[in-house]
């Protein structure tokens, strides 16, 4: 993934990784508060050699005084020195469990030995500390008394006595507060990541990319009252949505101009229900019409039909009744409001609608459209749960796949692009809808989608279209 990628992820989980944030510092600030607060005290003591009054004796007494001092140090956490110090300050511990709160240490290269205890209560930590280092200084001197000789080498002198501290030293709030903001950030932002690293639905275009090098025709933004008005391009001809079927029209019209049969034909599919393949077919059929094209929408989903419907006609009678013999073509055949738009309802939903579809009649009837118009769209079914689409798409100019951003997953759009290839037939491109209008998914598209192109680009489909109703 590149850097925009991980800003998008970061923009599309700010709330989660802040709110996992949140739960690091709040579950920082109960452990802080929840912790006992300890003391700590230091009291420091020297070590010096007494042998000899020259300076190479000297030297040589330091020289062994810091060699003694490491030995020393385990000295002070032994029983011999602790089990004293429970005895004179009537502790209830063992010499191990005072070992544990207990840290004697001496810096490099030198003979003070620092003693270090940790306590609940601040003047208990304080007389521990001190009576640790006068029975260490006891216990130096008898162990280093020479047999038979009331003599010692070394002489232990303490220097700084320990004092009861004002503050504690854990819990450190602010430590951990610290170190909570930074694990609940490092948390969220990993979560963010797997989500989306696990997340196999189609967000935007750019996952389209990443799926199939299959053209990009056409990007339809998100409208929540798309059910309460199918018909964007009747109902609001300014909305986002109407710019972004007159993109697509503009983008299909030059896919068209590369052919040079006199009509053309699309399928419009999706891989699964609920794509807004009948809603794209629909609003697409009349914005070609309002571009002066011949245009007439066949509903070849004759398991599910919604043409109809959007159209507000009867639909009763139609393709099905054509395909069988039962009806003419003109009788069935209604034309929409004032354009050139023609529609053809499914008809009676048959027991065979992947035979119907895939008879030669189906075929005969798209090649005699195909003359007589400049473009036929067909909403057919999703690929996936029936084969009707893929059926028509072979003997048409080729197969819109509509994809819905958010829900459509990845390996979906690829078997519906696997069915299409299997049958050898030609995707004329992928149509985006429920595209967000604004946030990371958003990207390019909105009201200015539809202003991409220049008034000169649609003139040449138009006068083309004036051609073809002229021949027709």
């Amino acid at each position: 993934m590149e850097l925009s990628d991980y800003i998008r992820i970061l923009r599309k989980n700010w709330v989660v990784i802040a709110v996992i944030a949140l739960v690091g510092v709040g579950a920082a600030a109960v452990f802080s508060l929840t912790r006992t607060p300890m003391y700590e005290a230091t009291s420091e003591v020297f070590v010096s050699s007494q042998a000899g009054d020259t300076i190479g004796e000297q030297a040589q007494g330091n020289t062994y005084t810091q060699q003694r001092v490491a030995s020393y140090v385990q000295l002070a956490t032994s029983p011999r020195v602790l089990d004293p110090v429970i005895a004179d300050l009537g502790l209830t511990e063992s010499a191990t469990e005072l070992a544990e709160r207990t840290e004697v240490s001496s810096a490099l290269e030198t003979t003070i030995i620092r003693v270090t205890v940790t306590d609940a209560d601040p003047q208990a930590a304080a007389d521990v500390s001190n009576s640790v280092t006068e029975n260490l200084t006891e216990a130096i001197t008898d162990v280093e008394t020479l047999p038979d000789s009331s003599s010692v080498p070394v002489k232990v002198t303490q220097i700084q006595a320990a004092t009861a501290p004002e503050a504690p030293v854990s819990p450190d709030v602010p430590l951990n507060l610290a170190l909570g903001l930074l694990v609940g950030l490092a948390l969220g932002v990993g979560l963010a990541v797997m989500r989306t690293v696990l997340d196999t639905r189609v967000r935007s275009t750019r996952d389209i990319a990443t799926i199939t090098d299959r053209p990009l025709i056409g990007a339809i933004p998100f409208d929540p009252k798309s059910a309460e008005r199918p018909l964007i391009l009747h109902a609001d001809p300014q909305h986002p949505r109407s710019e972004a079927f007159r993109a697509l029209r503009t983008n299909l019209q030059f896919l068209d101009l590369e052919s040079e049969s006199k009509g053309h034909s699309f399928v419009v599919t999706s891989s699964v229900p609920g794509e807004g393949k009948s809603t794209s077919a629909v609003n697409l059929a009349i914005a070609l019409a309002d571009a002066g094209k011949r245009v007439m929408i066949v509903d070849a989903d004759l398991r599910k039909p919604k043409v109809a419907e959007y159209f507000g006609i009867e639909g009763g009678v139609g393709l099905t009744d054509v395909l069988i013999g039962r009806a003419e073509l003109q009788d069935v055949l209604q034309k929409w409001g004032k354009r050139s738009l023609y529609v053809l309802p499914s008809g009676k939903v048959p027991p065979n609608p992947s035979e119907l579809l895939g008879s030669s009649r189906m075929r005969a009837l798209v090649e005699m459209l195909m003359n007589d118009l400049d473009i036929i769209i067909l909403d057919a079914p999703p690929l996936l749960p029936v084969t009707d689409a893929a059926v028509l798409a072979k003997f048409t100019s080729g197969a819109m796949v509509v994809v819905a951003a958010g829900s459509t997953k990845r390996d979906q759009v690829q078997g519906a692009l696997d069915v299409l290839e299997t049958v050898h037939a030609q995707v004329a491109g992928i149509v985006v809808t429920k595209v967000p209008l604004t946030g990371p998914d958003a990207g390019d598209y909105g009201y200015g989608y539809g202003y991409g192109y220049g008034p000169e680009l649609e003139a040449a489909p138009k006068g083309r279209g004036r051609r073809a109703r002229g021949n027709g």
